[in-house]
């Protein structure tokens, strides 16, 4: 496992990192979570992403058990706050109230005394972003959370909130994005802006949540047992990638994931990291297995031509063109 800084701070983070959106508390058994975990640990992963609101909060208890007796220092400990927790108007959002009491909840559910990464699950347009980064500020200061991120900001979003972290002295170190082959979106202005103010990405569904794997067929119905065919591992969010042209052209990607000794999803995940602005690439699993596949992309370097060649392949497919999609409002 190779490692690389988050932004310009000085955290190192594996480059592949452990993520539980919709497995955790959800997708899969307690049991087969722990074994997940135990494999990521194995091939030297040691960043772990969670939220709050990930199967309804379960999702932080199910990873803080499987963590549980780590060497804490060996870790990097990531969750985020804004989606609902709870049913009342203040169990939401980046109101003080709500930020201030989440990560108390987020820190008994994990069993840990702070967290390296706290991130903004999404702008909030509801609350005066000077509460918001106040608030942030205050559980930095507090020792709670090591670093603030934020998750699907927009560059003029990121800009702000950059300025008011530097006036109040914390470090505003990462963005967490959807990247992938098929999803470019933040390249046209996201990512110039993060370069510029020192934000790495820490990138969400490399492998298109599995439609980069192949395992979709045009024309065919879902391997069962899939992401498409689970309802509770949603299924809705990878509806728009499963149309004919898309998985036509994803099966031309085949020879050249073979060419270069990859599988698919390991040409996928290494395709996002050539991207030196991405500090790392969150993979999910239900198995083991899968887990090991993914690794196996950390260090891996994609020889220019491949490059090109994967853009040709793609071609004009709209969800890779920043110019033609907008990132959709709900996403990990």
């Amino acid at each position: 496992m190779e490692f690389r800084h988050l932004g310009r701070s000085g955290l190192m983070i594996s480059e592949i990192a452990y993520g539980n959106w919709i497995t955790h508390g959800s997708q899969v058994e307690e049991e087969a979570a722990a074994a997940c975990v135990r494999a990521a640990l194995d091939v030297g992963i040691t960043t772990f992403d969670t939220a709050d609101a990930y199967a309804g909060t379960a999702a932080e208890e199910v990873l803080g058990r499987a963590l549980k007796g780590e060497r804490r220092e060996g870790l990097e400990v990531f969750t985020k706050v804004y989606w609902p927790t709870g049913p009342g108007p203040n169990d939401r959002s980046l109101s003080r109230k709500h930020v201030m009491e989440s990560i108390n909840g987020s820190l008994r559910r994990l069993q840990m005394d702070y967290v390296d990464l706290y991130q903004a699950h999404r702008f909030d347009h509801s609350t005066p972003l000077e509460e918001t980064m106040e608030a942030f500020a205050d559980i930095v200061h507090s020792g709670k959370a090591l670093y603030i991120g934020v998750s699907e900001w927009t560059a003029e979003q990121i800009r702000a909130g950059h300025r008011l972290a530097r006036e109040l002295k914390f470090p505003l170190v990462s963005n967490q994005p959807q990247y992938s082959m098929l999803w470019r979106v933040i390249e046209a202005e996201v990512v110039p802006a993060c370069e510029e103010l020192g934000l790495g990405q820490v990138v969400f569904s490399p492998i298109a949540q599995g439609v980069l794997t192949g395992k979709y067929e045009p024309g065919k119905q879902p391997p069962a047992g899939s992401r498409a065919t689970d309802d509770k591992s949603g299924a809705q969010f990878i509806q728009r990638l499963m149309t004919d042209e898309v998985l036509t052209t994803v099966q031309k990607l085949k020879p050249l994931a073979e060419q270069a000794g990859l599988s698919m999803a390991q040409l996928a995940v290494a395709w996002v990291l050539q991207n030196s602005n991405v500090s790392a690439a969150i993979i999910g699993a239900s198995r083991p297995e899968q887990v090991h596949d993914n690794a196996k992309a950390s260090g891996v370097r994609l020889e220019a031509d491949l490059m090109a060649a994967i853009d040709d392949v793609l071609g004009d497919l709209p969800e890779r063109d920043p110019a033609k999609t907008v990132s959709p409002e709900r996403r990990p």
